[in-house]
Parts: C-alpha cells; sequence; structure tokens
C-alpha cells in the first residue's frame, strides 16, 4: 500500500499574524503532487511541522488531505509524539478520519528503553491502523536496532518502517531480517533512496518529491524495474538539489523552494525562522536547473481556518 514516491507534503501557512494554516493552499498543491504521479502523501509529518500545529490543525490538515486524494492514492498520516498517550489520540483521529496509515516517529527526547518502545509501537498499532514506524536518530536522539524492528514487524498492523538513520548497512539488515514478513522499508532520506531500492526498499517519502515530484516518480520507477543505469543518472541530476534541500534544518529550505516554485508556502513557525538571504539565493541558484519559475511568491489566497486548541511540546 505504502510503495513507491510518497511526498511528505509541507504545511503552508498564511502571512498574518498567526500564521493561520493556507487550506486552500494545501489543496492546491497537493492536486499539483498528484498531476505528477505521486504514489502517495505523506501529512503532518516532520516536513510538515507538526510540532507547531494545533490538535485542531493537524486533524483538519489531515482531513483536507484525505478530502482532496478523494481516494486516488494512499493518505499515511503523522501521528507521532513522544507521549504515548496523544500519539493514540492522534492516531484514532487519523483513523477516524479515513487515513489508510499512520507515520509514527520514534518516540524523542524521552530515550525510551527497548520494552517501552515496544509497548508504545503495539499500542498505537492495537488501534487496528496500518502503522510505518519511523527512525530517525537525528531528531529523536535513539535508533531502532534492526533486531527490535524485526520483532516488531511481527505485529500485523506494524507494516513498515520509515528509515532515515543514514546507516546503509543497518537498513539493509533490517530488510534482511524482515525477508518473509508482509513489512516494507521505505527511504527517509532522497538521497539514499536508489541505493535501499536496490536493496530491496519500497521507495521513498519524500523531501524533494515536494518541488521535483515527477523527477522522483521517474527514479524510484526505473531503480523498481531494474533500470539502474537510468535510475542512476536521475540520481545524480537530483543530487544537487537533495543536498540544497538541507542547507538548513529541514524544512526550512523546502518551505522556501516550494515558494520559489510558485506554489502555496508562507513562513515556517516559530522556533524555526525563514531562510536566510544567502541561503536563498543558493538554494534559487540550484533550484532553477529543475523548476522554471524561481522567482520568490507570496500566495494570495483568501479565507482564512479558525484556530484551534493548543497542544503540549511534542518534540
Amino acid at each position: 500500500m505504502f510503495e513507491g514516491v510518497f511526498p511528505a507534503i509541507i504545511t503552508p501557512f498564511k502571512n498574518d499574524p498567526k500564521q493561520t494554516v493556507d487550506l486552500d493552499g494545501l489543496r492546491s498543491n497537493i492536486q499539483y503532487l498528484l498531476s505528477q504521479g505521486v504514489h502517495g502523501i505523506v501529512p503532518c509529518g516532520s516536513t510538515g511541522e507538526s510540532a507547531t500545529l494545533s490538535f485542531t490543525e493537524h486533524e483538519k490538515v489531515i482531513e483536507v488531505a484525505i478530502d482532496t486524494v478523494n481516494g486516488r492514492v494512499p493518505v499515511l498520516a503523522g501521528t507521532g509524539s513522544n507521549n504515548t498517550a496523544e500519539a493514540i489520540v492522534l492516531t484514532k483521529a487519523a483513523k477516524d478520519l479515513g487515513a489508510d496509515g499512520a507515520l509514527v516517529i520514534s518516540p524523542y527526547y524521552n530515550k525510551p528503553n527497548r520494552s517501552g518502545l515496544i509497548k508504545h509501537y503495539t499500542r498505537l498499532a492495537d488501534l487496528d491502523i496500518p502503522v510505518v514506524m519511523y527512525n530517525v536518530p537525528g531528531r529523536t536522539g535513539q535508533n531502532l536496532e534492526p533486531d527490535l524492528v524485526a520483532e516488531l514487524a511481527g505485529h500485523p498492523n506494524i507494516v513498515g518502517i520509515k528509515e532515515a538513520s543514514g546507516n546503509l548497512g543497518q537498513i539493509s539488515r533490517v530488510i534482511e531480517e524482515t525477508r518473509g514478513k508482509e513489512f516494507m522499508v521505505t527511504s527517509g532520506d532522497d538521497n539514499l533512496t536508489l541505493p535501499i531500492i536496490a536493496l530491496g526498499g519500497a521507495g521513498v517519502i519524500s523531501v524533494a518529491a515536494n518541488v521535483v515530484p515527477k523527477e522522483m516518480v521517474e527514479m524510484c520507477g526505473a531503480a523498481a524495474a531494474g533500470d539502474l543505469d537510468r535510475a542512476r543518472q536521475q540520481h545524480y541530476f537530483l543530487s544537487p538539489l537533495f543536498r540544497a534541500l538541507f542547507i538548513d534544518t529541514n524544512p526550512i529550505p523546502v518551505k522556501k523552494a516550494v515558494e520559489l516554485a510558485g506554489m502555496a508556502a508562507g513562513p515556517v513557525r516559530l522556533p524555526l525562522d525563514d531562510l536566510d538571504a544567502a541561503k536563498t539565493a543558493q538554494l534559487s541558484s540550484v533550484l532553477s536547473r529543475y523548476v522554471g519559475k524561481t522567482t520568490a511568491v507570496t500566495p494570495k489566497r483568501k479565507g482564512a481556518a479558525k484556530g484551534g486548541a493548543k497542544k503540549g511540546p511534542r518534540r
């Protein structure tokens, strides 16, 4: 269900004092991605600034994504937290809204022990929604080891893992340990997508696909079909963009790239801050190789979303 290219979509905000979620812009961005052949949509991940969305906003973004997709591709909703009770609330909400699955980041800051990790993921999977674990030690401060992943893969509702450890040896081991199970490993790093697919991975949950969705689909399609020459060509064509999108903390650069490409973006929310002028120029120069329109655009859209209840810190 979750194979191929799944853009981890940005959450566009308006340039008003409350930085209201731009729901019209969100719909427009998703429609564009669908027109380019992506295989699924991931709202409310790290790239979607989930940590600064209220509960109401979080649910509304997922609802709009599901409504806009309208069954054409799966929606894998970000519902993770370092608070198991909060993750349960978010995951139940995503399930009730009709999400096809939940992307659940490994709990950050707490550094839970092994039994705590098992109970955390098991309780979410017991909600009877497909769960894709998310291993990103750079944000969580803790690695999901291959033997732990293999153990959790035995749960019928834990269907995969987004791997962003950057350790190809570990990723290969996870694929090896889960062979024969209904479990997929997908890349969490655009620049490692090709080698991960070559190892048997299922695709990518992608930052770059926000701005080059068609090219990401072409690269992954070639790799999955065994056309490694074509896949390598596309990988090296896209590599400068992969690097440019991480010249600052994600999603700061990709949100600016989406804006430069003429789509709905708006500012990032504090404690993140907008890309500075020098890095914007650097990003724009790289982006011009891929996207024709690279003049900064502030989308002017009507309507405003109502604010929701505030959530406590989640990352």
